[in-house]
């Protein structure tokens, strides 16, 4: 069974919604990387993280995103000049897509963003299939985690395919196609603004909790 899966940052502002959306079609992980979490710091939504620093995330082909309110409320951000892009409602700091650059078809969304009074994400996407980089996690990182999920990777690489062979690179609602361009802004952290944030990121529980009680 597919649906139409509805999009919505914590406000409301910005809409939009994801098209043949079901467990078949999009992967479902939980990703414990320092990056995942400096993002959430640096946006203010560390709420969106799990006990151990995880976020939960929709992957999907850019093609079958659409926004449909909001766009001007839609900004980017970068932890590195080669990082990836990090894309967000500055209306509320809700993230609405994680991409690599135009040419790697694939778009990782916050399961939040699908979590409303009309809609669970778990009846949509079905439950995370995978972890992955579980040695960045605060604490014990979850088994599942541990080590390189051969199954997850093949599955991943095989949809990414998939997608381009299918057509659904483009369009892109982060990207222009004639020039590969981000279609809105995208502010690139200094390395003294992306080091400010690692205690607050696993494998060091301490040193978060020293930060914290500052």
């Amino acid at each position: 069974m597919t649906t139409r899966a509805e999009l919505r940052c914590r406000c409301g502002e910005v809409r939009g919604w994801v098209a043949d959306a079901s467990p078949r079609t999009v992967n479902r992980v939980v990703c414990y990387c320092d990056d995942c979490q400096a993002f959430a710091h640096q946006l203010g939504r560390a709420d969106l993280l799990d006990a151990h620093g995880g976020s939960d995330i929709v992957q999907v082909a850019p093609a079958s995103l659409t926004f449909v309110q909001g766009q001007d409320r839609i900004v980017g951000l970068r932890l590195s000049p080669k990082g990836l892009f990090r894309w967000y409602a500055r209306c509320c700091h809700t993230p609405v897509g994680n991409t690599v650059s135009p040419a790697i078809p694939f778009v990782g969304i916050v399961v939040q963003a699908f979590d409303h009074d009309t809609q669970r994400p778990d009846d949509v996407f079905g439950k995370p299939i995978g972890a992955i980089l579980g040695k960045y996690a605060i604490g014990d990182p979850p088994a599942a985690a541990k080590g390189m999920s051969l199954s997850l990777v093949l599955r991943a690489v095989r949809m990414v395919l998939g997608w381009r062979l299918r057509g659904k690179a483009w369009p892109n609602p982060f990207f222009t196609r004639d020039t590969r361009a981000p279609i809105r802004p995208v502010t690139v952290l200094s390395p003294s603004q992306r080091d400010a944030l690692r205690c607050l990121c696993g494998p060091h529980p301490a040193a978060r909790s020293d930060a914290q009680a500052q």
